[in-house]
C-alpha cells in the first residue's frame, strides 16, 4: 500500500517507520531537505530521531510527488499550522485518500478539532478522516517497543483499513468510531501533563501528581460527553492510557515544558529550554474556550491557562483548586 506521511519530525518519522515495517510503501514528506535526504539515503533521522535505524523509505520535500498515489495520507504537523498546509496541498490529494491526523489539539480562533480542520482544509468528507491517539510516546516507539493504539473514524472500514496498514510485530492498533472522543482524549490529556509538570517541578509528590491525574479525566470526560462522546473511550487507550503516559514520561514534551515552569522559567525560558513543540500550551487556550462555550466546568485547564497565558504562580493555581467548594466524587457534570 502507498503511503505519504506529511511531517518529518519525530513523531512523524516515527510513524513513516511503523507503517515501512508494517509493509506499506512509505514516502516522507518534509521542508527539510538536509533530513529527506538523510531519511532516503541513510535510513535514518539524526535531528529528531537519533540513534534510531529506519526501515527503506523514501523522503522528499516534494509534496505533490509524496502524495501522488497514496491510499493513505499521514499528517503529523503542528496542529496551529495544519489548516494552511493543507490547504496548499488539496490539490496533489488521491480522489480516494483516507488521511490521517496524528495531531492534538484544537484549533485556535475555531475551536474545531483536527479532524474537523483536516475535512475543511483538504475539502474531504469526515469519513475520509481518520485520527490515531493513545499512550505512543514517539521515542519509545522508535525504539520498536511494544505499545497500542487507537484508530477513530467514522467509517469503520477505513479504520481497518489504516489499523492494517500500521499494525506489525510492536505496534496494536485497534479500531473505534468514536472520532470525537478519542480527539479531545489526545488534546486535553496535554494539558493536564502541563499541570503534572508544573506540580513536579515545584517539588510536589506522587499524591498531587495521582490527584490531577485522576480529576484531569474527569475533565476530558466531562468535555466529551457534552460533544457527544462516547463514556467508555475515556478508560481506554486513548483516554487513561494515553493520559497516564503523558503525564508520567519525562519523554513527554507538555510534561517537560510544565516542569520547567513550575521550576520558576518563564513560558518562553520554557520553550526553550524543552527545544520543541509542546502542542497543549497553545490548545490549553481553545480547549478552554470549548469549554465555556457548551457550559463546561475544567478548572485545571483553566488554571493552566491563567499560569501559562495570566501570570498565574503554580502555588496560586494550587490553592485555588484546592479552595473549590466540595461535592461528592462521582460528580462529573
Amino acid at each position: 500500500m502507498r503511503a505519504a506521511v506529511l511531517g518529518s519530525g519525530s513523531w512523524g518519522t516515527t510513524f513513516a517507520m511503523v507503517m515501512a515495517d508494517a509493509g506499506c510503501d512509505v514516502t516522507l514528506w518534509g521542508r527539510d531537505e538536509a533530513v529527506a535526504r538523510e531519511v532516503a539515503e541513510q535510513h535514518s533521522n539524526t535531528k529528531y530521531l537519533p540513534g534510531v535505524e529506519l526501515p527503506p523509505m523514501s523522503a522528499t520535500t516534494d509534496a505533490a510527488a509524496a502524495l501522488a498515489g497514496a491510499r493513505i495520507v499521514v499528517v503529523a504537523i503542528p496542529s496551529q499550522v495544519s489548516r494552511v498546509t493543507l490547504e496548499g496541498l488539496r490539490e496533489h490529494l488521491e480522489p480516494d485518500a483516507v488521511v490521517v491526523s496524528l495531531m492534538k489539539g484544537v484549533e485556535l480562533s475555531t475551536d474545531k478539532r483536527m479532524s474537523q480542520v483536516v475535512s475543511e482544509a483538504l475539502d474531504i468528507p469526515l469519513e475520509r478522516v481518520a485520527v490515531v491517539s493513545g499512550p505512543n510516546l514517539a521515542k519509545e516507539i522508535a525504539a520498536r517497543q511494544p505499545t497500542a493504539t487507537v484508530v477513530a473514524c467514522p467509517d469503520e472500514d477505513n479504520a481497518r483499513l489504516v489499523a492494517e496498514a500500521c499494525s506489525n510485530t510492536y505496534f496494536r492498533p485497534y479500531t473505534n468510531t468514536d472520532v470525537v472522543g478519542v480527539e479531545l482524549c489526545g488534546a486535553v490529556k496535554n494539558v493536564i501533563a502541563l499541570a503534572i509538570g508544573m506540580a513536579q517541578g515545584r517539588g510536589f509528590g506522587w499524591n498531587t501528581t495521582a490527584t490531577v491525574i485522576t480529576r484531569g479525566l474527569v475533565e476530558i470526560t466531562r468535555l466529551g460527553r457534552a460533544l457527544g462522546a462516547q463514556p467508555e473511550t475515556f478508560a481506554g487507550l486513548a483516554g487513561m492510557g494515553d493520559l497516564v503516559a503523558t503525564c508520567a514520561s519525562p519523554l513527554s514534551r507538555n510534561h517537560t515544558l510544565g516542569k520547567h515552569i513550575g521550576q520558576g522559567m518563564t513560558l518562553d525560558e520554557a520553550l526553550v529550554a524543552t527545544g520543541t513543540t509542546a502542542e497543549g500550551v497553545k490548545s490549553s487556550r481553545s480547549v478552554l474556550e470549548l469549554a465555556e462555550k457548551h457550559g463546561v466546568d475544567m478548572p485545571i485547564t483553566a488554571g493552566v491557562v491563567a499560569v501559562l497565558h495570566e501570570g498565574l504562580s503554580v502555588e496560586e493555581m494550587a490553592r485555588a483548586l484546592l479552595s473549590r467548594p466540595q461535592k461528592a466524587e462521582g460528580v462529573v457534570s
